[in-house]
């Protein structure tokens, strides 16, 4: 089936957010303040209560011919641990996840803060560590140990959104990426080099309370075209009848913020077939090379994923007007569907 996402084009009054601010008021609801866009990390996270809250860590390296993720996640009732290798020569995927079920009160950090976090559960570690220039990863399970840096310069600027459902139902999060990593991946007794000359990762950082029943397109990816290094940032579904999108292009280290709803057109039935994000500053089309299938249910809650990697072509349109080329840039593009 077809699958065209068709929202109002209309541009959305987004403000940019230039100091730190409280994503709650003190009672737990929304802080209006707290709506809009920002190039750092700027809001705090003080969510109050339990059970809705979802907080969540993801960093994926694409690292030319292999794919490598580590993510921490707690949603109060559950908390998650998981890393992941793709390798995209021969298809092989090599994933570890473990839900912890009802686990200890979450110790996450607040965004705006460089601090260290660790995930454990049976049989996998996970630890995302700063350190001066940027961040450590480390991941071990039986099959799969990463030790990689990825590197955040100063003034490195970013993309942090809250979007709101309502005064109780909102999430804050922040859209990295062109984050130059090195390092090793050991897979079945085999190290693959992380060469920071190929390889690029995503940071996605994830704070709020959703709602029970979610649908959302993610698509993302980076790499130097032409020698500048060129950054894309879509998002979809989840974002439709609110004032905010996920939306950005990012080039020569500038964020340039899209603040319309773009339209997605893909084949779920075959999400191998290639992909079209379009709007009045994005025409792209994306090839998937390798296709990643998730199903996870357990009672009333359940998540399908269904992620690809590949290339994006087209163009997209910078803030001042200018067209810029989009040719063979690495990234990946998703549809979820969470009851959480």
């Amino acid at each position: 089936m077809n699958v065209s996402l068709h929202p109002r084009a209309a541009v959305k009054p987004e403000r940019e957010i230039t100091e730190p601010v409280d994503m709650c008021l003190p009672d737990g609801r929304l802080n209006p303040d707290a709506v809009g866009w920002s190039r750092h990390a700027l809001h705090r996270d003080n969510l109050r209560g339990w059970g809705r809250n979802k907080r969540f860590d993801y960093w994926c390296v694409m690292a030319g011919d292999f794919i490598v993720t580590a993510n921490i996640s707690h949603h109060d009732y559950r908390a998650n641990v998981a890393s992941t290798f793709i390798d995209l020569r021969t298809h092989e995927v090599v994933p570890y996840r473990v839900n912890r079920w009802l686990p200890p009160r979450q110790s996450m950090p607040d965004p705006t803060l460089r601090e260290p976090m660790f995930g454990k559960a049976e049989g996998i570690e996970v630890a995302i560590t700063p350190e001066p220039g940027g961040t450590r990863l480390q991941t071990r399970t039986a099959r799969l140990q990463l030790d990689a840096f990825v590197e955040e310069p100063e003034g490195h600027e970013s993309m942090g959104v809250l979007v709101p459902w309502s005064d109780r139902t909102f999430q804050y999060t922040r859209k990295d990426n062109c984050l130059r990593t090195s390092g090793t991946v050991t897979v079945d007794g085999r190290t693959h080099v992380i060469d920071p000359n190929r390889a690029l990762a995503l940071h996605d950082v994830g704070r709020g309370r959703w709602p029970y029943s979610t649908w959302w397109n993610w698509g993302a990816g980076h790499g130097l075209v032409g020698g500048r290094m060129i950054g894309v940032q879509f998002g979809g579904k989840w974002t439709v009848d609110t004032p905010s999108t996920e939306n950005c292009l990012r080039i020569d280290g500038r964020i340039h913020k899209i603040s319309e709803e773009l339209v997605w057109t893909y084949d779920s039935a075959d999400f191998m077939r290639t992909w079209t994000i379009r709007g009045a500053r994005v025409d792209l089309t994306f090839t998937p090379s390798t296709h990643h299938h998730h199903d996870f249910n357990k009672w009333v809650i359940s998540a399908r994923g269904d992620q690809c990697f590949g290339r994006f072509d087209g163009h997209v349109v910078a803030d001042d007007g200018e067209v810029v080329a989009v040719e063979n840039l690495p990234g990946m593009v998703e549809e979820v569907h969470r009851k959480w």
